[in-house]
């Protein structure tokens, strides 16, 4: 007979606890393993051990030992992201929330406040807030975007070329998604060390947190007020002139929402691409044999290291059945991407190619589907090809098993970067990158498409004949494109 399912919001524990020196690690209330704390170290172990214990949705602890619904496989997250009217994500509909199990000084409470914005939004509400960050993104110029992300690479790379060496984490992976946002917001003058720290620090939920998000508030509320008296051709001055009349409040809030989300999806993404670049023979092969664009080299990424690798949280609005488990209403549940793109049933090999599949979980999907996850992939396309045509000889600097990882239940942050290279000197940010001369290609590091040699003139009579006319073909126009040259 089957045992009853374990319902989170419900009493009726199946699972007896380990007996009095079990050496059983990871184990709270319930028998349920804990997704905090030393023995979760390593939440990709975790998770394919719920995964063998449970299937595709899996009970589980947060912080405080309060339950948990861990998604797990990716159809079931798929079905979870696209049935608004099964799952919300509203945190006032969590029974933990309702009870008071969740405390005001739990550690997860800057993920689960409720907040008047369109990522907790739902319905008639939603489609308002949506609405105006999706119209305000659509007024976007994607090509003047791209140019602006080889110039501020270009910039990066110009304060440590000559120098011959680099942490490609703190010194460019955080901070050229904030340079962008900067820009595409309309306040490129605040782009500054502070508030990169503060944009970093602000989602840890650090002692600091509170300054951090005041100092970023601050400088939102004054960017909505100038645009509100002097509106520009920038993403804030359309979010505040969209038809649906957002205040002020909503104005700045969303702006926050999307800067912190932006910015620390796009630098995990950024330094994942170049971790696998610099590490990976086989990645690196496929890049050099033709066999991998730069694009497809971050959509490989965001299969096998999402910017995100988990979202608190969806909620039951009704009783519902999910993975075979029954999950009742008030119950909450975990976005589970990263164990959802390693799903066995959608990737029997996990080294295999995805070819550019774009069906990872890595920007969510249904109403909640990330919005600005074009901009996220430009930063990314963009910059690491202009990084490594500007230092092609770039090589890790340390042993691989030296690297280190932050791991929290939201993302896995890699910490320094540290790569060598030839000092070189600095470039015109306003120029486009200086390719390499043959001789000072590594024929092991090629990323951009190789450009043919030029064949030299024929010898013709003095007589005056008119140069023939060099057409680009559609392939030169199309990387020329690309790249926003």
């Amino acid at each position: 007979m089957t045992p009853e399912p374990f319902s989170p919001a419900g009493t009726d524990h199946s699972t007896a606890a380990p007996p009095p020196g079990c050496p059983a690690h990871g184990i709270g209330v319930g028998g349920l393993r804990r997704l905090y704390g030393p023995e979760a170290q390593d939440l990709g172990a975790v998770y394919e051990t719920l995964r063998a214990e449970h299937g595709t949705v899996a009970p589980a602890l947060l912080h405080d030992d309060v339950p948990i619904w861990v998604v797990l496989g990716h159809t079931e997250n798929m079905h979870m992201l696209r049935t608004p009217s099964h799952f919300s994500r509203d945190t006032r509909l969590w029974g933990p929330m309702q009870d008071g199990t969740v405390k005001p000084t739990h550690p997860m409470m800057p993920h689960l406040a409720w907040q008047p914005l369109c990522s907790h939004a739902e319905g008639e509400e939603h489609l308002r807030l949506r609405g105006a960050v999706n119209g305000a993104i659509s007024t976007i110029d994607h090509r003047g975007v791209r140019r602006h992300i080889n110039r501020a690479t270009q910039h990066l790379v110009n304060r440590f070329c000559e120098r011959g060496s680099a942490d490609l984490v703190s010194q460019f992976a955080e901070r050229l998604p904030m340079m962008v946002m900067c820009e595409i917001f309309g306040m490129p003058d605040e782009y500054n060390d502070r508030i990169v720290e503060a944009a970093r620090d602000l989602p840890k939920g650090t002692a600091t947190a509170i300054e951090s998000n005041a100092y970023i508030m601050d400088v939102l509320t004054r960017l909505t007020a100038r645009r509100r008296a002097a509106p520009e051709d920038d993403f804030t001055s359309h979010l505040i002139n969209h038809p649906t009349r957002l205040t002020d409040e909503e104005v700045s809030q969303h702006l926050r929402l999307i800067l912190i989300v932006a910015y620390e999806s796009t630098a995990n993404l950024l330094a994942n691409v170049l971790r696998v670049v610099l590490t990976d023979p086989r990645f690196r092969a496929q890049l050099n044999g033709g066999q991998m664009t730069v694009p497809q080299a971050v959509e490989q990424s965001m299969w096998d290291e999402p910017p995100f690798s988990a979202v608190l949280g969806y909620f039951a609005k009704q009783d519902a059945e999910l993975g075979g488990q029954r999950i009742r209403k008030g119950d909450g549940l975990i976005l589970g991407i990263a164990p959802g793109n390693v799903d066995p049933r959608v990737r029997p090999d996990t080294k295999a190619n995805m070819q550019g599949n774009r069906s990872h979980l890595a920007f969510s999907g249904g109403p909640h589907e990330c919005p600005g996850q074009d901009i996220g992939r430009a930063i990314a396309d963009v910059g690491v090809d202009a990084l490594l045509t500007r230092l092609p000889d770039a090589e890790l600097a340390c042993d691989e098993d030296d690297l280190e990882w932050e791991e929290t239940l939201s993302n896995r942050h890699l910490v320094a970067l540290p790569v060598k290279f030839a000092p070189r000197p600095q470039q015109d940010v306003m120029a486009r990158p200086a390719h390499p001369a043959p001789s000072q290609r590594r024929t092991d590091w090629q990323v951009s498409t190789p450009q043919r040699e030029p064949v030299a003139p024929e010898p013709v009579a003095p007589a005056p004949v008119p140069e023939p006319v060099v057409r680009l073909g559609a392939f030169q126009r199309l990387l020329r494109w690309w790249r926003g040259e």
